[in-house]
């Protein structure tokens, strides 16, 4: 066997002890658009020329033009933008319509009521009472469910609305406040609260309005009892032509359980009734075919990118950053091939989950600085709490910036990512809680109504608490912190598990490289694929150290050396 030896590459440093101190200028990191970097080709130049599947040539034309993406304030970018918009520029409406100052508004009056939404639950008289004061030609309780439902209400609060008007009415509660309060539980993604109301309303009607039943199969698809949204989904079928966000949810829910062939074969079923898919539908494709090395799930990628040309559909910028993190996820720049990923088996999973559970959880040292109470209490709010996309160790987030105010820190880093709509968990100590000139009460408050928190004991350990949120949320959740755990890692008793949680770790630890105030946090990326010596048969990926670099035990190296059979 002979090989011929076509190059080094330089990696950027993805595993290192301090990843937001430091970075030299050829290091530089932005929280969704990366610059250039060298090798691997992994969420750092925009649309590449190389197709992931070479056999799709009615796909290689549309990919082999270079697709830059140049943000409004970015330096150094070789692409130029005309300062002048055309006609049909995005924004050019609008621009348009402000140069207008006579423009009549004729938006309706908002219906004003001296009634005050309750923001705690409410027993039976304080309901009574509140309806005495109610002053509205409305029912009462169909406004306030309806008030409640705008505002995002707390679904305790509306549950305790429920009770009362049950309590009135011989147990029952009308249809339409059940689906006011069915939208509260699958806006709050109170999975467990969906699945009663669809129990009540399985049994008491033989056939749902259109909102219910999009209500019901939306809550369900993220449950373990996600295939009834299918039958629903089949009922709604009968009498009408299903909507295409009915599908999106089912597509979604599929993806979610790992039912490829299922969401591909709704997608079609979409595409049969001439309904135009969701964008989030496509991006959802994107997002799971990120980690699936398979030419077949490619080619109808790519065929969903034609699809956006020959309808002159436009992604928005987290679906083009999904559609870009795919075409770039783990590449030999050398070589065009796609290296391992970092990413986790099911079984894999599974596996190291159960061992952190028992060597870590259960088995370690915890209860040195925690106590066996607290970390029930802990269990018993991760349980009562939909699944988490991001754990936050709150503390160690919020002295990432000595000079800056802690309770700044820590809002600046939550209120970026509640922007993208994704479930958030924040771990922290109760003293953060108390007023202090680091940690100041307004913005804390403003902390809690952005992401769920739980406080533990000043003397309490943090990080069995992140690992056990993180991992019972799935395998999608991330966690943030700068503590690399090393120390846990040592409590697990194999090295074929430590190999396993580093692994997991390096694919799941999110590291604050800069910030800027007033501006974006900045988050060093996630690396996609996996750090060792990799073949395909007629391919060699070798990582190797340079002699000038002293690399730490938990650190890896960033040099690889590429190897192709010759032909």
């Amino acid at each position: 066997m002979t090989f011929c030896f076509t190059g080094v590459r330089s990696f950027p440093k993805l595993w290192k002890s301090n990843p937001y101190l430091g970075l030299s200028p050829g290091h530089s990191y932005l929280s969704l658009f990366l610059k250039d970097c060298y090798g691997i080709r992994n969420q750092q130049k925009w649309f590449s020329v190389k197709t992931v599947c070479a056999q799709n040539t009615k796909a290689v034309n549309l990919l082999t033009a270079k697709a830059r993406y140049l943000r409004k304030g970015d330096e150094g970018s070789n692409m130029q933008v005309s300062s002048e918009s055309h006609l049909f520029a995005a924004g050019a409406a609008k621009k348009r319509s402000e140069m207008n100052p006579h423009k009549e508004d004729h938006a309706l009056p908002p219906v004003r009521n001296s009634i005050q939404l309750p923001t705690k639950p409410l027993n039976s008289e304080e309901w009574d009472k509140l309806k005495e004061d109610f002053k509205g030609k409305a029912k009462f309780e169909s406004w306030i469910i309806s008030q409640m439902a705008h505002s995002h209400s707390s679904v305790d609060v509306a549950k305790s609305l429920l009770a009362w008007v049950a309590g009135k009415n011989n147990g029952i509660v009308g249809y339409d406040l059940l689906v006011r309060y069915l939208y509260l539980c699958v806006f709050h993604k109170q999975t467990s609260e969906v699945i009663d109301v669809y129990e009540i309303m399985k049994a008491r009607y033989k056939r749902l309005e259109s909102e219910g039943y999009t209500l019901l199969i939306q809550g369900l698809v993220h449950s373990d009892r996600w295939k009834e949204a299918l039958l629903l989904l089949e009922d709604v079928k009968k009498v009408m032509i299903a909507s295409r966000k009915n599908y999106n949810d089912c597509i979604e829910g599929a993806l979610l359980h790992q039912d490829v062939n299922l969401a591909w074969n709704l997608y079609q079923e979409l595409l049969g009734h001439d309904l135009i898919p969701m964008l989030k539908t496509l991006k959802a494709f994107f997002d799971f075919g990120k980690n699936i090395k398979d030419d077949q799930y490619s080619n109808k990628l790519l065929d969903i990118l034609l699809y956006l040309r020959n309808n002159h559909l436009y992604p928005e910028e987290s679906f083009a950053q999904s559609i870009k993190t795919w075409f770039e996820s783990g590449q030999c720049l050398g070589c065009g091939k796609t290296m391992e990923s970092i990413h986790l088996s099911p079984e894999e999973y599974e596996f190291l989950k159960g061992k952190i559970m028992r060597d870590v959880i259960d088995g370690g040292d915890q209860y040195k600085k925690t106590t066996p109470q607290e970390l029930e209490r802990f269990q018993n709010f991760v349980k009562c709490c939909p699944p988490f996309d991001i754990v936050i160790d709150g503390l160690n987030v919020a002295k990432t910036f000595p000079k800056a105010r802690e309770s700044q820190v820590l809002l600046d880093v939550v209120s970026q990512l509640a922007k993208q709509n994704v479930q958030l968990l924040v771990l922290g100590r109760k003293h953060m809680l108390t007023q202090h000139w680091r940690w100041r009460k307004d913005e804390m408050k403003k902390v809690q109504k952005q992401a769920r928190c739980f406080f533990a004991d000043n003397i309490s350990e943090d990080d069995p608490f992140l690992l056990y949120a993180t991992l019972h949320s799935g395998d999608h959740c991330k966690f943030i912190t700068k503590d690399l755990m090393r120390d846990h890692k040592a409590c697990l008793r194999d090295a074929k598990t430590q190999r396993l949680f580093f692994k997991w770790q390096q694919g799941h630890q999110l590291a604050i490289v800069n910030r800027v105030a007033g501006s974006k946090i900045t988050f060093q990326h996630i690396p996609c694929y996996d750090t060792v010596v990799q073949t395909t048969g007629d391919s060699w990926h070798i990582p190797y150290d340079e002699n000038t670099v002293e690399r730490y035990s938990y650190e890896v190296p960033t040099k690889w050396l590429c190897l192709q059979r010759k032909t």
